[in-house]
């Protein structure tokens, strides 16, 4: 769970707020500063002038959305006013740049009058290529956009309406399709006349269910025809029956029920009464009207979808907006009609019964995942999704006309897409996912600082690690005290408590280091007054699976006691650090970067596997260019000849790697040069791994990549060692200690030396 803490130091530290606007021209020279703004800016207001169709040629316009709301009705929270919608706006925004790379100005209107809505809304329209409105409370909101539609020639789309109605349609048709029912057959029960039921309702028609099979129900009871209490004219349009029911009564015999609107309204006894073979889709957030565990109680025949991400069906409207929008956009599209929203249905439902990659099996942390009752719909983190929904979208607004710039090379198109987000931004959440599947325990060197307390409350939170807090007890509880953290569940370990473990490292530590200079008053002083002697003995003798440290220390302080205390990985002679640099849209390799000052031919051979070896423990394959200052032979000097003679090591050792060098940096990231200029090279495709030929060069190169060139360093991932050591930087954010621990768990993962008793 996520405490009211953690959620208010996300939306406060640093800066305030969740997004930003950056420039993506340059703008660092005179003659920059001259193109972006005067005199060159008149140049493309010139042609604009000309032709008005142009401004999508030369500004943001045709990427950039407006979410709307007044925070009328906002998530669970009702009527809360513009001012406290606008975290909801914000975190719409970064949803719609990270799954589909559309930008976002969020606007919140203060007022409640619909006409002043839609009259702000309308002189809006110039600047945006769509409207996206958001929270605003029903029936304003169907008339909104009904008029915004009518007097507006881009995309507007009533995400609380039609975001659910079309991913739960998707869930729909393919939960009828396990069931097998007839679509226009079934009963359907929808509870809720919100934005959200009305919506679905009417998208259940157009696929094929009979309007005199759905009976909605709101806080009043059926909508039924003479009904007057709470009814208005797009209710009016679904009223069935002559009498009022109640949910319990409409629930006997019915085919399937869908849920939007409050926590608890279905009971097991309801259920019990639904036709065989029934169907339900709970979507109330953050409760669902019946949870799943109860439902699933008393029937087995069931096929259910919730909106939570905790059981099977997750029905989130992450899977519609962003990719609606991409696809409306790339074709400049006029509006979002019908026939592109069941477009988008089709394609959900389609791609559910594809064969699931590894990637998000991995990112999942599943096993299996195939079309069943257990899968109707795609998972939010599905890369293809932008992929499918997108195409079948842009192809949907051509088909029905309201497309002004209609593709014609569907296979051009689909690379334009692939290329919209790449891969980097995966990579941590698919490690996150694979830690969790099998969290170690992971002892922190500096267990009381505030930042590693704060990170051990999200690793517990999420399931990534078990936490090992080494220090003083009570400062540790203080200070989780002081921070109104509730990290019960991690371990403390105060080495002042511990004379039998210090006993028994001082031993083992002595015995390893005796013919080193190491006394045994020497080795217990060690143990006993540095955390980081204890924490390495910790997971020598399988107190701990691994170690992450650094916190406050400096790096040589942290990585020494370790080196001292743990042997080498067997078949290694080199220790090297390597880190993973994720770009906006790539993620590179940089080795090696903390450790060896000046390697041999041989070291640097060592190391370039060593780095190899631990980016195919991330699920991605190697492309490893050897750098220096000579391309190929270029330059004949011993420094370029050392790196030469290491990439034939590695040739000769390992053939299955790809690898070439000796190269300069631009030659392996520039397919350009790589493949124009040195046609010869094996690597053919950019390279993601980098070994630098000395500590200075790869030191240099990953920290201006990290200050200057928007890199996120994570790391230093520490290779060579026997266990899962891995020491972070002086200061790093919490975020930076999360995601070191969940690499030192899947270190720890791979090493599985110790094995702990069954309880």
């Amino acid at each position: 769970m996520v405490s009211k803490n953690d959620a208010l130091k996300y939306h406060s530290e640093e800066r305030a707020g969740k997004i930003e606007v950056r420039p993506i021209k340059p703008c660092f020279t005179q003659r920059d500063l001259s193109m972006a703004y005067t005199p060159g800016v008149a140049e493309p207001c010139r042609e604009i002038e000309c032709v008005s169709e142009r401004v999508f040629d030369y500004t943001i316009r045709g990427n950039l959305v407006a979410v709307i709301t007044n925070g009328t009705a906002v998530l669970g929270l009702g009527d809360i006013g513009p001012l406290a919608a606008k975290p909801v706006m914000e975190g719409k925004a970064v949803l719609f740049k990270r799954f589909a790379d559309i930008d976002v100005f969020d606007i919140e209107l203060n007022t409640k009058d619909p006409d002043e809505i839609i009259n702000a809304v309308r002189l809006l329209e110039p600047t945006f290529g769509g409207i996206n409105l958001e929270d605003i409370k029903a029936p304003e909101c169907f008339y909104i956009e009904e008029r915004l539609r009518d007097i507006m020639k881009i995309p507007v789309f009533h995400d609380d309406q039609h975001g659910t109605a079309i991913i739960s349609s998707a869930a729909l048709l393919n939960a009828l399709e396990l069931q097998r029912k007839k679509i226009e057959e079934v009963k359907v029960v929808i509870s809720g006349a919100g934005a959200a039921g009305i919506a679905c309702a009417s998208l259940y028609v157009r696929l094929g269910v009979t309007r005199e099979n759905i009976f909605i129900v709101d806080s009043k009871g059926l909508i039924h025809h003479g009904r007057k209490e709470g009814m208005n004219p797009y209710k009016q349009r679904f009223a069935n029956g002559e009498k009022p029911m109640s949910l319990s009564e409409l629930m006997k015999g019915a085919d399937v029920f869908a849920g939007v609107s409050g926590a608890g309204l279905v009971s097991k006894e309801m259920v019990k009464s639904m036709a065989d073979r029934p169907i339900i889709f709970a979507l109330a957030n953050p409760d669902p009207e019946i949870s799943y565990p109860d439902a699933i109680s008393v029937r087995s025949d069931l096929i259910m979808a919730t909106g939570r991400s905790d059981f099977p069906n997750q029905v989130n409207n992450v899977l519609g907006f962003p990719y609606i929008f991409r696809g409306a956009l790339d074709v400049r599209a006029m509006a979002i009609n019908d026939e592109m929203k069941i477009a988008a249905v089709k394609a959900l439902a389609n791609l559910a019964k594809e064969d699931v990659p590894d990637s998000v099996l991995r990112a999942y942390g599943a096993e299996s995942l195939e079309y069943g009752p257990n899968y109707i719909i795609p998972k939010p983190f599905d890369p293809r999704v932008l992929i499918h929904e997108g195409i079948a979208v842009a192809k949907a607004a051509v088909d029905s006309g309201v497309a002004l710039t209609p593709i014609t090379d569907w296979d051009a198109y689909r690379d334009r897409l692939e290329s919209r987000l790449g891969r980097a931004q995966e990579i941590m959440r698919r490690i996150i996912h694979k830690a969790q599947m099998d969290p170690k325990r992971i002892v922190f060197l500096e267990g009381a600082d505030p930042k590693i307390l704060r990170a051990s409350q999200i690793l517990l939170d999420e399931g990534i690690a078990k936490p090992i807090l080494l220090g003083d007890r009570a400062e540790i509880k203080s200070k989780a005290e002081e921070l109104h953290l509730a990290i019960e569940a991690a371990e403390i370990v105060d080495p002042k408590e511990e004379s039998d473990r210090i006993d028994i490292y001082a031993t083992d530590f002595f015995k390893s280091r005796c013919r080193k200079g190491m006394t045994p008053d020497k080795a217990r002083k060690l143990i006993t007054t540095s955390n980081n002697y204890f924490g390495s003995m910790m997971v020598k003798l399988c107190d701990a699976d691994g170690l992450v440290g650094g916190v406050n220390k400096d790096y040589p302080d942290t990585i020494r006691p370790a080196l001292h205390t743990l042997p080498l990985e067997k078949g290694t002679s080199v220790i090297a650090g390597v880190y993973m640099m994720i770009f906006q849209k790539d993620v590179m390799f940089f080795a090696d970067t903390t450790v060896n000052i000046d390697p041999t031919a041989e070291q640097l051979a060592e190391i370039a596997i060593c780095t190899a070896d631990t980016v195919k423990q991330l699920d991605i394959e190697p492309r490893i260019a050897m750098l220096t200052f000579s391309n190929f032979g270029s330059t004949r000097h011993p420094r370029t000849e050392k790196v030469a003679e290491a990439t034939r090591i590695v040739k000769q050792r390992r053939p299955d790697l790809i690898i070439d060098g000796e190269m300069q940096a631009d030659t392996a990231v520039i397919p350009e040069i790589l493949n124009g200029v040195y046609e010869f090279n094996t690597l053919r495709k950019k390279a993601n791994v980098l070994i630098f030929p000395s500590l200075e060069a790869g030191n240099i190169a990953y920290k201006l990549m990290a200050r200057l060139g928007g890199a996120q360093a994570i790391g230093p991932i520490l290779m060579g060692t026997s266990e899962a050591i891995h020491v972070i930087e002086r200061h790093s954010s919490v975020e930076d200690i999360v995601n070191t621990t969940a690499l030192a768990v899947v270190d720890a993962q791979q090493h599985k030396r110790c094995v702990l008793p069954q309880s």
